[in-house]
């Protein structure tokens, strides 16, 4: 059974929600020291790998992380211990499949990227893009961006809904999303339809349910939030993803105590 392209990105959406999920109950475990045999803790350097790659006759897989991760040890070792195991159960996968089938059948092989690319860093906060991208046959592959935050004093991942006061309405950022999604699609030629709230086909994303990672700023703060908007969501594939700003007056009021100053 052929999947369609929109239910695969939400399937590896989902998949994405799962490792980070995975990634902060680990956390615990990626912190405790070794211990010596008369049971007295010891530090241990952690290593700090930052790439990782795999290729069998049935798929290719890599991951890349950016630099600016190896002053953060406890993030590196979530990801990058998560991550190369969902990488490497790409790799099974595409085997059990390729068995299944009864052979390759002249099918080029899976491939799976992860890259970690740095956003922004404020006094408190760390925040990367990550951009994942899965081909298992047909036209073309999948791919999806997400944000990874990671609080310094906690040492901790956060969930989106963490940076904003407990029952915030995040869609009062609808109206701000839309319209930088439409002056984005200004920049892409008549093909580029704009989007509306209640759009047929293509309609502007709801901001609570939307992915993004911090937006630079000026004085170490961050300038806002950067929105990830995936591929068919508000276009046709050939129109592409969009990453588009909204700066931090649109929703300072909704920001939790613990984060508010890390805005400007």
């Amino acid at each position: 059974m052929t999947i369609r392209a929109p239910i695969r990105l939400l399937i590896l959406s989902a998949a994405i929600v799962a490792t980070l999920s995975a990634c902060n109950r680990n956390d615990d475990k990626a912190r405790t020291p070794a211990s010596t045999a008369t049971g007295e803790a010891v530090a241990t350097a952690p290593a700090t790998p930052l790439s990782y790659e795999s290729t069998t006759p049935y798929a290719e897989v890599e991951l890349t992380l950016a630099q600016g991760i190896t002053a953060h040890p406890d993030l590196h070792a979530q990801l990058y211990q998560t991550v190369v195991r969902e990488l490497n159960q790409v790799n099974e996968g595409a085997q059990s499949d390729r068995t299944e089938a009864g052979g390759d059948a002249g099918q080029p092989a899976y491939s799976r990227t992860v890259a970690f690319a740095p956003a922004a860093e404020t006094p408190r906060l760390f925040a990367l893009k990550r951009d994942d991208y899965e081909f298992t046959g047909g036209a073309h592959g999948n791919g999806v961006s997400t944000g990874v935050l990671w609080d310094k004093t906690t040492r901790r991942q956060l969930k989106p809904a963490d940076l904003f006061r407990a029952g915030a309405d995040l869609k009062a950022m609808n109206t701000a999303l839309c319209a930088a999604i439409n002056a984005e699609k200004r920049t892409r030629g008549e093909g580029a339809e704009p989007v509306t709230a209640n759009g047929d086909l293509w309609a502007c994303p709801d901001a609570s349910a939307t992915a993004f990672t911090l937006a630079p700023g000026a004085n170490g703060k961050a300038g806002g939030l950067t929105f990830l908007v995936g591929p068919y969501v508000v276009g046709p594939y050939v129109e592409g993803s969009y990453e588009v700003v909204v700066p931090t007056a649109v929703f300072a009021p909704l920001l939790a105590p613990d984060y508010a100053g890390e805005f400007g």
